[in-house]
């Protein structure tokens, strides 16, 4: 028997014989008033061993929470008089309920924690910065037994001396409302009368206070950080967002449709990174790409040969067409017409109310900082002498290079460097971690590295770029410094968030450490009306998330002082477009590794797909974790054909708790893809069927057939 079973099994033991013997029979109303003189008369005798009996016997009573705390306190009044119960009470219910709390600790925590470890990680950083605040709200307010607060504080990470000081402090009201109680025992005919409903009222509308105050300090602080500023007196805009991508497009948006007056200011291109220079120019390459890879893999559909003869620049043309027809859909006219003020020009904010543009100063209420990031260049030795590409000018190249260096191995370098390998250029991958892909799983990185290899695409892991000489990218690994010759070299090693030259620093917004824009759980940033969402926050950079926030912005911004909604991070799924695609969403196996979280892993091999098998795209797999013993999950990833559409469903299950028996349960068409998740749930469900009823529905069905 383990040390904590041993100790389990004393506590339960010793509770149980307080029980059997009857020894709660002490602790009632009736007893103590009955038996009061005979107590009085056993302190006079003996005064500062009954003290240190009483003591004991409170703390005990409180540390196992036995229903007799009110009594004991009582009795404290009745005994000792206020003055001395009063001390008496106070230090031992302190006392107590610190045990309880530690029992608590000691037996559930760990358990807890690594169960429901990624629902606790808000409620511990909440306790981590304010614990002592709502400790002491729950100690002024008698809404929860004390108890109750006892035991769900010990799952938390709240310090041991906060606790005990704190309660000790929040629990001085209730301690002489019944101590005092107790010194008029006479009068007393039930517990029940002792805390009155306008007692009850006082004591809820003080828990409520430090609520109050805590909104009230709030105020001041927001007063104190509008205090240099003038506050206009009316407003031209209810809402002013500055940059036109996907998280300004949508902050205006929504700030339209509920009939506020809004402006959106961009000072280039509509539609931001996303349209002009990223996710659509990527994904339109890519596909070009995809055909050209046909004449390669020919032989696996019956073809002897597939010749895809084809000019880079009418490739690039093609690039370039896709994004003229999508242009519409971020247009200004198109904004215009739902009813956004488009204004081209350089945004400069002046005040918290003020915006600067075109040489005039626009009035508004709230503004919605959303400019994007841009592609983050290292300071290398020489790299002013090169041509370097980015994300942002790759899609001027007319030539189809010889020799492509791809600096970066995350999504946007792999999908490139597989693009640009497809069609024809000797490709080779620098990545200064050891593997692809780090923010995957290592299987997931194996198999995208395997693929890209066997495409002729160099991967070079642990391999760390130090500078140029001519057309040379010097790099440095394990064995020594070697030369990597180019053509053209491809720089994504990251996007640095845009946060110079629009007025933050007059401002003195503060920005994190990894240079985003410091913003609360509401995305405000030190002044309550200025929000800021999409990549120059962060701390996700994916189009789809610069959206989602987006409508935070414009909710909190717009009717925030009715009612404001924390952003959720509960269900965040990404993509990277390579061949296999890769899709995740929740929890990788990795960081539940990293995290200390208990899981269980279901895996499928989406070879043994119909609908994979009959289009030869069978490799890839399915993995999805979940709570052990449950049918939950929490985070699924696939490598796969159309993965980056598949992931979805399970988005869906995340977002909305539903289990692995819900996609089980649920039709879906054959033969299609997307009955690969159907079948990861049917192994889940194979792998937690109730063996021992088997061998009885054997014999069961041996009887029905007699």
């Amino acid at each position: 028997m383990t040390k904590k079973r041993l100790i389990l099994f004393l506590t339960i033991l010793a509770v149980f014989l307080i029980y059997k013997s009857g020894a709660t029979q002490f602790l009632t109303l009736e007893f103590l008033k009955s038996n009061i003189d005979s107590l009085k008369q056993q302190i006079q005798v003996q005064p500062l061993l009954f003290i240190l009996g009483f003591f004991g016997v409170y703390v005990l009573s409180t540390a196992v929470s036995l229903p007799g705390a009110t009594i004991l306190t009582l009795a404290a009044g009745a005994l000792f008089g206020l003055a001395k119960g009063f001390v008496i009470v106070s230090f031992a219910s302190t006392f107590g309920a610190t045990l309880a709390m530690l029992i608590s600790r000691f037996f559930l925590r760990n358990w807890v924690q690594s169960k429901f470890a990624d629902k606790l990680k808000v409620i511990n950083e909440g306790i981590e910065k304010e614990g002592a605040f709502y400790l002491f709200t729950l100690r002024l307010a008698p809404l929860f037994p004390f108890f109750l607060v006892n035991l769900a504080m010990g799952l938390t990470h709240i310090r041991l001396l906060t606790y005990f000081f704190v309660s000790q402090l929040g629990m001085i009201l209730g301690t002489l409302v019944y101590v005092n109680a107790g010194v008029e025992l006479s009068k007393i005919e039930s517990l029940s009368g002792i805390l009155t409903p306008k007692l009850f009222m006082a004591f809820t509308l003080l828990g409520i206070l430090p609520i109050i105050s805590k909104k009230i300090i709030n105020s001041f602080k927001a007063r104190k950080v509008y205090k240099r500023f003038k506050k206009p007196s009316k407003f031209d805009y209810d809402m002013i967002a500055i940059g036109g991508g996907a998280a300004g497009l949508v902050t205006s948006y929504i700030s339209a449709t509920v009939k506020a007056k809004v402006a959106l200011i961009e000072k280039h291109q509509m539609g931001g990174d996303c349209l002009n220079t990223g996710c659509v120019p990527s994904k339109a390459i890519i596909k070009s790409a995809s055909i050209a890879h046909l004449q390669q893999s020919a032989s696996q559909y019956g073809f002897e040969k597939i010749t895809t003869d084809f000019e880079f620049k009418k490739i690039m043309n093609r690039v370039h067409n896709v994004i003229k027809k999508i242009e519409p859909h971020d247009s200004r006219a198109r904004y215009t017409s739902l009813g956004v003020d488009c204004i081209e020009g350089e945004a400069k904010i002046l005040s918290p109310w003020e915006v600067q543009v075109n040489g005039k100063i626009l009035t508004t209420r709230n503004i919605t900082i959303a400019t994007g990031a841009s592609p983050f260049v290292p300071p290398l030795k020489g790299i002013e002498q090169i041509n370097y590409r980015t994300s942002e000018n790759l899609w001027q190249m007319e030539t189809l290079p010889k020799r492509f260096v791809v600096l970066g191995g995350g999504p946007i370098g792999l999908e490139m460097a597989q693009s640009f390998a497809r069609l024809g250029s000797q490709v080779t991958v620098v990545e200064m971690s050891p593997r692809i892909m780090i923010r995957e799983d290592e299987d997931v990185s194996k198999l995208i590295t395997q693929t890209l290899e066997h495409e002729g695409v160099s991967i070079r892991t642990s391999t760390k770029a130090i500078g140029f000489e001519g057309h040379s990218l010097i790099v440095e690994t394990s064995t020594g410094s070697e030369k990597i010759e180019f053509d053209e070299i491809l720089i994504a090693i990251g996007r640095r968030p845009r946060t110079k030259g629009f007025g933050l620093e007059e401002l003195n917004i503060p920005l994190r450490k990894n240079g985003t824009i410091e913003t609360n759980d509401y995305l405000q940033t030190i002044y309550p009306n200025i929000f800021a969402c999409g990549d120059v926050t962060g701390p996700y950079q994916l189009t789809h998330m610069a959206g989602h926030q987006a409508w935070y912005c414009a909710v909190n911004g717009l009717f925030g002082f009715l009612k404001k909604f924390k952003v959720d991070y509960s269900a965040v799924p990404w993509s990277t477009y390579t061949d296999p695609q890769v899709a995740t969403v929740g929890l990788t196996e990795s960081a539940a590794k990293e995290k200390g979280i208990a899981y269980e892993l279901t895996k499928y091999g989406i070879d043994d797909l119909d609908r994979a098998i009959a289009d030869s795209s069978d490799h890839g797999f399915i993995k999805v974790l979940t709570r052990p013993g449950t049918d939950q999950i929490l985070g699924a990833t696939i490598v796969g054909v159309q993965a980056g559409d598949l992931i979805s469903e399970f988005t869906l299950a995340v977002k909305w708790k539903l289990g692995l028996n819900k996609i089980l349960s649920t039709i879906h068409p054959y033969p299609t893809m997307a009955e690969s998740l159907k079948y990861t749930a049917g192994v889940w469900k194979q792998n937690h069927k109730p063996d021992w009823v088997m061998p009885w529905l054997t014999r069961f069905h041996a009887w029905r057939r007699g």
